[in-house]
């Protein structure tokens, strides 16, 4: 069982990560600049979460 303790994380940080990029597109493709923002900083915060869950893992 300890090896997934940061399993749940790295799920959220993966699913954080594609919204954002999904985001991130779609304000591209509308030029619209705080939905690329807000999806910028939802991909960031997929990565941090991604990266708290191996840190877990260790």
């Amino acid at each position: 069982m300890s090896d997934k303790k940061g399993l749940s994380d790295k799920v959220k940080g993966a699913v954080s990560k594609a919204a954002g990029e999904a985001k991130d597109q779609v304000g591209n493709a509308k030029n619209d600049r705080s939905m690329q923002r807000d999806g910028k900083k939802d991909k960031t915060q997929g990565d941090i979460q991604r990266g708290i869950g191996n840190l877990k893992d260790k």
